[in-house]
């Protein structure tokens, strides 16, 4: 992500005071939002800073204020704004390093504000342009391993990203993918003023997404197609066939034909699985598609591969949301079982348990020498009769009174 000379006349300027952070500059802008670097004054760093602008219904006035073209754009404008504030703050919730963090948000001039790290590197499709020939497979499964499982994280909170495609995943500097760009708000705005062409990236999107068809609502499947969708760009250079032009007749040639012997046979049925054109047809989860491409699930660390004989570690640094292997599927079980991530929790389990255990010993060895002291003591120590209870204390508490001292000779020695 390289600083932008280029200024639009939406943005605002540079030096410009946006709460505690200074504008250095505009990274990128599209047409519902500005990107700028800033200059973080009480974290002493750089920060990227997200402005909702979006650009077809709203204009940035002299005053530096953000505004509707037309009175008939503010219920779209007003919706978007809204939608882009519940984006940020569930995105505040998530703590994954392949999902775009979001450190704050706040609103101003008439719009709102993501703040969010400044991430340094070059887009997915950037990086495939960048290359001579397609990627390798091993490669492939160790970028698409943590983008499966935060895609795993935001699907459990019935979140979907809707708009997964190359140039929305961000490859870092160390290799670690980063999803970018959920849209929330360009969504809202597209099916508001019914421009779905703005929206939408054809290739990517599946059919459910063009229009509100019985039968065919948005899911996990959805970011399912998108994401095969990258694959299939990845290895051919192009973007599939339109999901609309596919639905009178589907064009688009199997990989397993086309590919055959360059990749393993289940790596390309994984994706023509995914990119059926019918949400019911393809592949439902998140999960069914790592099984399906033969990515196995890695809870510690993941191991990424700038190329073939580079390769860089990262920690995925999982939260409490991240979703544990299906109970019913042993062989996850099995591998999580024996992956590092259960190590710190073994270890940490250790000290506990040696204390409760001596803790134990030594209750058991102070009763046993109780009761050696109590049969040893000689009979003319014994307490007065009436301070003894005649009967065990649950009994005691319910049915026994007090009752006058009573002298009586020392008991007999109970029997061992």
């Amino acid at each position: 992500m390289s600083l932008d000379t280029e200024i639009t006349s939406n943005a605002l300027p540079e030096g410009f005071r946006l709460e505690e952070f200074t504008l250095l500059g505009t990274i990128g802008h599209g047409g519902f939002s500005i990107v700028y670097l800033a200059y973080d004054a009480m974290l002493d760093n750089q920060v990227a800073i997200k402005e909702y602008m979006p650009s077809s219904v709203a204009a940035r006035l002299a005053g530096l204020t953000v505004s509707v073209k037309s009175d008939r754009y503010q219920e779209a404008f007003t919706a978007g704004l809204n939608s882009f504030i519940n984006e940020a703050r569930l995105l505040r919730q998530f703590d994954h390093p392949t999902v775009v963090k979001v450190y704050r948000f706040f609103e101003a001039n008439g719009t709102a504000y993501m703040v969010m790290p400044y991430y340094q590197g070059v887009t997915l499709k950037q990086w495939l342009k960048d290359r001579a020939t397609p990627p390798d497979e091993a490669w492939l499964k160790t970028v698409l391993r943590p983008i499966l499982d935060a895609m795993e994280l935001i699907h459990a909170r019935q979140c979907f990203h809707r708009d997964i495609a190359p140039d929305n995943i961000m490859m870092l500097e160390d290799g670690r993918p980063i999803l970018l760009d959920f849209g929330a708000a360009r969504r809202v705005i597209g099916d508001m003023t019914q421009s779905l062409t703005a929206i939408l990236k054809p290739g990517f999107a599946p059919i459910e997404q063009y229009a509100d068809i019985p039968g065919m609502r948005q899911g996990a499947w959805t970011d399912v197609y998108a994401l095969a969708g990258v694959l299939y760009y990845a290895l051919t250079g192009v973007a599939p066939v339109t999901s609309v032009s596919r639905v009178v007749t589907d064009s688009l040639p199997s990989l397993r034909a086309t590919l055959a012997g360059k990749y393993s046979d289940q790596f390309l049925h994984g994706i023509d699985a995914a990119l059926k054109v019918r949400p019911e047809d393809r592949l439902q989860s998140a999960e069914q598609f790592r099984l399906a491409l033969g990515i196995e699930r890695v809870e510690a660390t993941t191991t990424l591969a700038t190329d073939s004989s580079a390769k860089l570690q990262y920690p995925l640094g999982h939260s409490t949301q991240t979703i544990p292997p299906p109970l019913s599927a042993p062989e996850a079980i099995e591998t999580f079982k024996a992956s590092d991530g259960l190590a710190p929790l073994r270890n940490a389990s250790r000290p506990q348990t040696r204390t409760m255990i001596a803790g134990l010993a030594l209750i058991v060895g102070g009763i046993v020498l109780g009761l050696t002291w109590f049969s040893q003591t000689p009979k003319s120590t014994l307490a007065p009769a009436s301070d003894v209870p005649k009967k065990f204390p649950t009994e005691l508490a319910s049915s026994v009174k007090e009752q006058p001292p009573v002298q009586v000779t020392a008991p007999a020695p109970a029997p061992a």
